[in-house]
């Protein structure tokens, strides 16, 4: 089976995992993918997150967070997508929820939260809002 947007997949098994109140999940894994899951971890949406080798195949499980029976990410929204990709320059990085939630973009110095890459003036392309 092949993904057309392996991110999109990614945080899509996010949401409904925790509609459904796991507290694992199992992707393919990718340089990206790990990116993304070391930002939510250092954010502390996720609890952690491990990269496992099962038969020449590299996994990534997540183990997510709830505070009180409930799931610690809102909201997760792709933002730039394969058809439409979208870039930000320094000055133009988004900023989620009046500072309440975060941006993960990906720059030329590895994947981060927008607020990181402002603070290092740099910009890059916008993946994901999330809170």
């Amino acid at each position: 089976m092949s993904l057309q947007d392996p991110i999109a997949d990614l945080l899509t098994r996010i949401r409904n995992a925790q509609r459904a109140g796991k507290h694992v999940i199992q992707v393919f894994a990718s340089k990206i993918k790990a990116g993304i899951a070391e930002v939510l971890k250092s954010e502390g949406y996720i609890r952690d997150y491990q990269l496992v080798e099962e038969n020449g195949k590299k996994t990534l499980v997540i183990v997510l967070k709830y505070h009180h029976n409930k799931p610690v990410i809102e909201h997760i929204k792709r933002i730039s997508k394969t058809s439409c990709q979208y870039y930000a320059s320094k000055d133009k990085l988004p900023v989620v929820l009046g500072g309440l939630g975060i941006s993960i973009i990906t720059t030329s110095q590895g994947i981060m939260t927008a607020s990181r890459a402002a603070s290092l003036g740099i910009g890059g392309e916008v993946i994901c809002n999330v809170h």
